[in-house]
């Protein structure tokens, strides 16, 4: 089987490929390795898929069926791997693992995953909305655990510090975002200032990357997991469907009922939602300016304004 990434995938891991990058070209043959080594019978490329990774679905040997993602090393898969594999299932999509050895070692380079199957059409995000949201929080409240002792994963501070330098330049080259820009960061640096104490987070959690499952009805997938306060993690649940709140006579409304409604149920102060979520509005308001996505931008920018 050809194993054709997406033109999703192809387009977003373009926006942010660095000089040199050739994942995207060496894709196919690392797919057809991983199928290789592990006997299994390819289903079909999920598509339109994600924006970080070719997912495959396949079935094992014994004819169970599953999940086979590879991401280029920027998308951190070695990370997800380690938060997967503490969460242990509860919550989130569970790992496959049948390789060791040398074989470990190349899935790794090649950023190789194999998971548990859930019903990759169907996600929480096919629910009514208040129903999608009361969803979508209860599993992301089943992540928020101790990360395990001496982890190397990301921290709140150090991510959105990357970010905020990224921001930065931006507002340099889009000046009339400064406002917006000086709002985000003057908010980040009060938030980071008195951090409540540190969890394991998803990283990039949203309604989509809930997915039906056999175990458990509702599971999350594909973290970019990261140490920090429970707040960063659930004020990008906050923005969901953000198209929907800006077309909305009473988005900004809404809004703010979203944010003291995810912040009561999930014992989150709300100030502290309401600052990480302009953060993080800001910052892909101006991330999708970049990399001229001026739609998403115009909806991301107008929302964070409501904060």
């Amino acid at each position: 089987m050809a194993f054709e990434p997406p033109q999703r995938l192809v387009r977003a891991l373009g926006e942010t490929a660095p000089d040199g990058d050739g994942w995207l070209e060496k894709l196919p043959e690392a797919a057809e390795r991983a199928v290789a080594l592990r006997e299994l019978t390819v289903e079909r490329v999920q598509v339109p898929g994600g924006r970080s990774s070719l997912v495959v679905l396949v079935r094992r040997p014994d004819g169970s069926p599953a999940v086979l993602k590879l991401a280029p090393p920027r998308s951190r898969p070695a990370a997800e791997r380690a938060a997967l594999s503490h969460w242990g299932g509860l919550g989130a999509v569970q790992l496959v693992e049948n390789v060791t050895g040398n074989d470990a070692q190349d899935d790794a380079q090649d950023g190789v995953l194999l998971l548990e199957r859930l019903h990759p059409d169907v996600s929480v995000r096919s629910l009514p909305e208040a129903k999608a949201l009361l969803e979508a929080a209860g599993t992301l409240r089943r992540l928020w655990v101790e990360p395990p002792a001496g982890h190397v994963f990301e921290t709140v501070a150090e991510r959105t510090g990357r970010q905020a330098e990224a921001m930065l330049a931006g507002a340099g080259a889009f000046g009339e975002v400064a406002g917006l820009v000086d709002a985000a960061l003057g908010a980040r640096a009060e938030l980071l200032g008195a951090p409540p104490e540190g969890r394991l987070l998803h990283g990039t959690f949203r309604q989509s990357k809930v997915l039906a499952g056999e175990r458990m009805p509702w599971l999350a997938v594909g973290p970019d997991p990261v140490v920090g306060e429970s707040a960063f993690d659930l004020a990008r649940l906050v923005r969901d469907r953000v198209e929907d709140l800006i077309a909305s006579p009473s988005g900004a409304a809404t809004t703010r009922r979203r944010v003291k409604r995810l912040a009561e149920s999930l014992d989150v102060d709300q100030e502290r939602l309401r600052g990480w979520t302009l953060f993080r509005a800001v910052e892909s308001g101006v991330r999708a300016l970049r990399v001229g996505r001026a739609k998403d931008a115009e909806l991301l920018l107008e929302f964070a304004g409501w904060l």
